[in-house]
C-alpha cells in the first residue's frame, strides 16, 4: 500500500515536472521572440538617426549647386508622384498582408506579401531610371554638392527598400513551407512595420527633396 502512494506520488511529481519544463521551454520561446521584436526597434531608432542626418546634409547643401543643375531644372514631378503613389499603396497590401495572417489565411497573406514586392520592385525601376536619365544629363554624384546629398539620400531610402524586397520574398518561402507560426507571425508583423517606416521616410524625402526642389 505504502509502495503504491509512493508510485502515485512519484508520478505525480514527475507529471509536474514535465509540465514545468514545457513551461520553461515555451516561456525562453517567447522571451526570445520579445528580443528579437526589441533588436529590430532598436534597429528601427539608429535607422531613424541616419535619415536624420541625411535629411539635415541635404537641407544645409540643397543649393550649393557649383555651378550646375538645379533641383528645378532636374525634378520630373510627374514620376515622383507615381513613385509615391506606388509606394504608398504597397503600404496598404502590406497591412492587408498582416490583416490576412491575423485572419490565419496562409494564401492571402502570400499573395499581398507577393503584391507589395511587385509594387516595390516598381517603385525602385522608376527610382533607377530616374537616376540613369539624371545621369545622362550631366547630373552625377559629384557633380555638386547638392547632387551628392540628393544622391546619397534618395540612394540610402531606394537600398532600404531594395533590402526590404528581398527580407519580404524570404518570409515568403518560409511561409510556403512552415505555414503561419509564432515565429512567422513575428517576422511578418517586423517585415510590415519596416516598409511602413520606409514609406513615412518617403513622404518626408517627397516633401523635403521634391516639393521644396520644384517651388
Amino acid at each position: 500500500m505504502a509502495q503504491t502512494i509512493t508510485n502515485k506520488s512519484s508520478a505525480h511529481s514527475g507529471g509536474h515536472g514535465h509540465a514545468h519544463e514545457h513551461d520553461h521551454h515555451h516561456d525562453g520561446h517567447v522571451d526570445q521572440e520579445s528580443m528579437k521584436t526589441f533588436g529590430f526597434w532598436l534597429f528601427l531608432i539608429t535607422d531613424c538617426i541616419l535619415f536624420g542626418t541625411l535629411f539635415a546634409t541635404y537641407v544645409v547643401l540643397r543649393l550649393n549647386t557649383n555651378g550646375g543643375p538645379t533641383a528645378h531644372e532636374l525634378f520630373e514631378m510627374p514620376g515622383v508622384i507615381a513613385e509615391t503613389f506606388i509606394l504608398l499603396t504597397s503600404s496598404f497590401t502590406s497591412g492587408l498582408a498582416v490583416l490576412a495572417m491575423n485572419q490565419g489565411n496562409k494564401k492571402a497573406l502570400i499573395g499581398w506579401l507577393a503584391v507589395t514586392v511587385l509594387l516595390g520592385a516598381s517603385f525602385i525601376t522608376l527610382e533607377v531610371s530616374e537616376f540613369i536619365t539624371m545621369v545622362h544629363e550631366g547630373a552625377t554624384i559629384s557633380t555638386s554638392a547638392f547632387l551628392s546629398a540628393f544622391f546619397t539620400l534618395v540612394g540610402t531610402h531606394g537600398l532600404h527598400v531594395s533590402l526590404g524586397l528581398v527580407w519580404m520574398i524570404g518570409i515568403m518561402i518560409q511561409l510556403s513551407r512552415r505555414g503561419i507560426t509564432d515565429v512567422t507571425k513575428r517576422k511578418v508583423t517586423i517585415i510590415s512595420l519596416y516598409w511602413h517606416f520606409l514609406d513615412i521616410v518617403w513622404i518626408f524625402v517627397f516633401t523635403v527633396v521634391y516639393l521644396m526642389g520644384v517651388m
